[in-house]
């Protein structure tokens, strides 16, 4: 993947740029997440928050998950698209919504956690990293890639 890309919304009123790549990719098929997408799962790219550039208003829905800390996911007011989240316990990290990215090619899943909240039918890649919940500290394979 080349440095930099760009998303945002579905109305256009939110955009960002990325100014590197990400450090991590990955599926989560947690509860909020399947909830939040309206779908089985959400696909996250995790880079530095001072990384992205936004431009435009986004509304944050705060929820502690699983571990405590707190998820800020971030939407268009306007549209509804989710476009971000924050996590308290990864304070400087910002992830993107792949369903957010002008070119979703570059959202490559490296891992996927929560697996064992999948639904019978997911086609989960068991080729990469597969946790059935969220891993204390992410493997080497998985740690090492788009850094």
């Amino acid at each position: 993947m080349s440095e930099g890309f760009t998303g945002g919304c579905l109305c256009g009123a939110v955009r960002y740029e990325a100014k590197s790549e990400p450090k991590i990719v990955g599926d989560c098929y947690c509860d909020d997440c399947r909830k939040a997408s309206g779908t089985t799962h959400c696909t996250h790219l995790g880079l530095p928050e001072a990384d992205v550039s936004v431009t435009g208003r986004l509304k944050f829905f705060d929820k502690p998950a699983d571990s405590g800390n707190v998820v800020s996911r971030g939407f268009c007011p306007d549209c509804g698209s989710a476009v971000y989240s924050t996590n308290s316990g990864v304070p400087g990290m910002l992830f993107l919504r792949a369903s957010s990215l002008d070119d979703i090619e570059i959202a490559e899943p490296q891992m996927t956690v929560y697996a064992g909240r999948a639904p019978s039918w997911a086609a989960i890649d068991r080729n990469k990293p597969v946790f059935e919940a969220m891993p204390t500290q992410m493997p080497e394979e998985v740690a090492g890639q788009g850094s």
